[in-house]
C-alpha cells in the first residue's frame, strides 16, 4: 500500500540500549568474559587512514 508521508513526526522517544537487554541475557555474559579488542588490531590494515567515510566500529559489527 502506497502512502504519502506528509505527516510530521511530533514525538521523540529516548531509549537506553542497556535497558533493552535483560541483566541475565547470554550476550551480557559473553561480553563480560571475552575481550573483543583483538578485532580492531586484525582489521586495521583493511581500513584507509586518510580517505573515505568514517567507519562503524568493527567490534560493533562483529558483535
Amino acid at each position: 500500500m502506497l502512502r504519502s508521508n506528509k505527516e510530521k513526526q511530533n514525538e521523540l522517544e529516548f531509549v537506553c540500549i542497556e535497558e533493552l537487554v535483560p541483566e541475565d541475557h547470554l550476550l551480557r555474559k559473553v561480553d563480560k568474559h571475552i575481550d573483543f579488542s583483538f578485532i580492531t588490531d586484525k582489521v586495521r590494515p583493511l581500513y584507509c587512514e586518510n580517505n573515505g567515510r568514517p567507519s562503524i566500529d568493527p567490534v560493533v559489527l562483529f558483535k
